[in-house]
């Protein structure tokens, strides 16, 4: 059951005050930026190669997150014609850390009882979906995209261990974060308040993004016209 302070949803950025780095920790060419589409800071994590450059949470590696909500959300964009790599180490119910990796660096699916290394696709924005084509360095018109990682559900189907917590992320280069969020809540993009009341999607535990973790939509245009949605 997910602690008072994590819900409805836990937005990790501000919550670890990621901007002071007491919590955090930063390697290489890190640099916050206000971002005028997005209405916000951003990080830009940039580098020759993934281990020279990252941003971490937290700090020191023998500390722990300790988030406990099912859905992890990472809003980012990778630079384009580069490649980026994403570390999250959870830990089982048995104390095993796992290390769950994302990179278009990766050619196929590898597992070993401690990694999983999952292959990342990127959208190019004419594409409509980040699931087409073939892993590699990321398109010229790259979209922002809302990774969405259901980790007890990734932990059960590839080691058939049982999730207990998020402990640490790291983000490598080559790419711009806006946020990372965890909660237990399904939040669909492009989902009004007032639309999920009459559809009645709570009870499906679906819905509609926090303002905080929404990326912009001007007047007139759709979601999924702007930006990619991609879940694991």
């Amino acid at each position: 059951v997910l602690a008072a302070w994590q819900r409805p949803y836990l937005n990790i950025f501000k919550h670890f005050r990621v901007e002071e780095w007491k919590r955090s920790a930063k390697e290489g060419d890190v640099a916050a930026l206000t971002d005028t589409r997005l209405k916000g800071t951003i990080y830009r994590i940039r580098g020759s190669n993934p281990a020279s450059s990252y941003l971490q949470l937290p700090r020191a590696g023998t500390q722990s997150l300790g988030l406990t909500g099912r859905y992890l959300y990472l809003l980012f964009r990778p630079l384009p014609r580069k490649h980026f790599l994403v570390h999250l180490d959870v830990t089982t119910e048995e104390n095993q850390v796992v290390r769950i990796s994302f990179s278009n660096l990766f050619k196929e699916f590898k597992s070993t009882a401690t990694w999983l290394q999952f292959p990342f696709v990127c959208g190019a924005a004419n594409e409509g979906t980040a699931q087409q084509g073939a892993p590699g360095a990321a398109p010229a018109d790259v979209r922002w995209t809302c990774l969405v990682l259901d980790l007890p559900s990734i932990l059960a189907l590839y080691l058939s261990r049982r999730y207990s917590h998020l402990r640490g992320v790291k983000l490598c280069c080559n790419l711009l974060v806006k946020n990372l969020c965890t909660s237990d809540l399904l939040f669909e993009p492009g989902v009004t308040f007032a639309k999920a009341r009459l559809s009645d999607l709570s009870c499906r535990g679906v819905a509609p993004m926090p303002r905080e973790l929404a990326f912009p939509v001007p007047k007139g245009q759709k979601w999924h016209d702007l930006y990619d949605y991609i879940r694991y």
